[in-house]
Order: C-alpha cells, then sequence, then structure tokens
C-alpha cells in the first residue's frame, strides 16, 4: 500500500544542470546582444560617413542638408527651411537619397 518516491539526487553531471542556463544565455547573445552590437557598429559608419552635401533627416524629424561639418566639435550645420542650425553628428538618424526625394524637388 505505500509506495515510495524516488527522488533524483546530483548523481549526474553539473554539466546536464547547467545546460538550460546554457542554452539560454545563447539564445539572448544571439537575437539580442549581437543584432545591437551590428546596428551600433552601422550607425557609427553611417556617422562617421557624412559629407557635406547630403539630405539628412535627424533623430528629432528635422529634415535638411547639411552646410558644414566641424570636426573639433563633432557637430554639423544642417540649413533647414527655418535656416541654419547646429547639431551633433550623433543625432543624425539617416541620409535621404535621391531617389525617394519627392518629384518636386526634382525640377
Amino acid at each position: 500500500m505505500y509506495t515510495t518516491i524516488f527522488l533524483q539526487t546530483g548523481g549526474g553531471s553539473t554539466l546536464t544542470g547547467m545546460l538550460p542556463f546554457l542554452l539560454m544565455f545563447v539564445v539572448i547573445y544571439l537575437f539580442m546582444i549581437r543584432p545591437q552590437m551590428k546596428r551600433a557598429k552601422n550607425e557609427k559608419q553611417f556617422q562617421s560617413s557624412i559629407a557635406k552635401g547630403n539630405k539628412i533627416v535627424t533623430t528629432s524629424g528635422i529634415h535638411g542638408k547639411i552646410v558644414d561639418i566641424v570636426d573639433s566639435d563633432n557637430t554639423v550645420i544642417i540649413e533647414t527651411g527655418a535656416g541654419k542650425i547646429k547639431f551633433e553628428r550623433s543625432s543624425i538618424s539617416m541620409e535621404l537619397s535621391k531617389k525617394y526625394q519627392p518629384a518636386i524637388e526634382k525640377k
């Protein structure tokens, strides 16, 4: 009538006990950490390749054209419809290529 329950004690290797944690770390690295590092590398490369005359969009959504680059301050001067504004190089979000420009500007 009595049933006996045998519990497994840590008789196995420690690798099998740590395997789920190792797998979890690998998945987190592959899906979260590695893509973030790649994105940061691409962003840094983009910011260093900014040149005079590029049409850009800032992180705050301001569209403009780069008029001057001040390397000592790591800033750029952007000409917008309202005038010229000084921005940090890191605040530039993306470059607008000519194929995405509206047809009105191409005239």
